[in-house]
């Protein structure tokens, strides 16, 4: 009797607990834990909770357990899960503007761009996102993108000429590739590492994660550390899930994202130096690939032939001119 009655408050004590929560928030994003993007969605989640006093029940589906970034944001619509993390390019086609962080060479460097994102910029692109039925949070960093070829190295714009790089879709990298004379051939991400190894194509643009975790840099015979464009996310929430939140818990959310990106440009940082500097031990070790580094002079000759394209979506239904030389103008 007394083994019924304890397995009985048992079972009343994790009801209660498990209806703790007046709100359940699913956030589903697609790539692992232990990434940057991953461990901050975790550590959002556990600082939402402290914050709300267990008000929110924030539970991280991480690993496209729930969704691909191409559904996810219908899910949003729906508010099947009430937050996700794509990249950029899975907004393209109903908030072309966020295509500015393609555009090359127009951030000095990652504190820069941040200061862009902070800005009254990032936050025009987040009002354009809201307006499309979603609520943008905030901006959340992959990394800078290099650029490897198979046949020689890239050292100045004209050593591009006639070369042929993988580019996904977008405007943008089509004519950031055609302003050096190099042509551009769209390819899903999946076939980059066979195109490469066949010669189907010569070259290709990513971050050192990418260009390391697929072996981009065993399929290459020279990288040029460029930091030349930017891959990121934008945090998004359900709008039906945010107005159903009283302001303080509200505020709780803003709170725990403002912490939670804090966190993740920092572990972005560490990953992409930490991946950098294991393509260059393998480099150092087998000699098959030869790394340059650009130097602010060289940086800024590919600079001036490549920032040429600007005024080709200075259109406010592409980015805007006034987004762009706002970005530019940002100290």
């Amino acid at each position: 009797m007394k083994k019924v009655l304890l397995a009985a408050s048992v079972a009343v004590a994790l009801s209660v607990s498990a209806g703790a929560a007046d709100f359940v928030l699913k956030f589903s994003h697609v790539v692992s834990e232990n990434t940057p993007k991953g461990k901050a969605a975790v550590f959002f989640e556990k600082r939402l909770e402290e914050l709300s006093k267990g008000k929110i029940d924030v539970q991280v589906y991480p690993s496209s357990q729930l969704y691909k970034d191409k559904a996810v944001l219908k899910a949003i619509r729906l508010d099947s899960v009430q937050m996700a993390c794509p990249s950029f390019s899975k907004f393209g086609k109903f908030v072309p503007n966020l295509a500015l962080f393609d555009l090359p060479f127009l951030f000095k460097d990652i504190d820069q761009l941040h200061r862009v994102q902070d800005s009254d910029v990032g936050q025009k692109l987040k009002d354009m996102v809201t307006a499309k039925g979603y609520v943008a949070l905030d901006f959340w960093d992959n990394a800078f993108k290099q650029f490897t070829s198979s046949k020689h190295a890239l050292i100045s714009p004209t050593d591009a000429k006639g070369q042929k790089f993988r580019i996904m879709s977008s405007k943008v990298l089509e004519a950031q590739f055609k302003a050096v004379d190099a042509n551009p051939q769209m390819m899903p991400f999946s076939e980059v590492y066979s195109a490469l190894q066949q010669g189907v194509i010569d070259g290709q643009e990513n971050t050192n994660s990418n260009i390391y975790t697929k072996k981009f840099y065993e399929v290459s015979k020279y990288m040029t550390v460029s930091n030349h464009g930017y891959l990121g996310y934008l945090v998004v929430m359900s709008k039906k899930f945010w107005n159903s939140l009283p302001a303080d818990l509200q505020a709780n959310v803003k709170q725990a994202m403002k912490e939670a990106t804090a966190k993740e440009r920092e572990w972005a940082v560490e990953l992409d130096q930490s991946q950098f500097a294991e393509i260059k031990k393998y480099a150092d070790e087998t000699k098959k690939l030869e790394i340059t580094v650009l130097t602010p002079e060289q940086r800024d000759a590919w600079r001036k032939v490549m920032s040429t394209i600007y005024p080709k979506f200075y259109d406010d239904k592409v980015i805007g001119k006034d987004l762009i030389e706002a970005a530019i103008n940002t100290k």
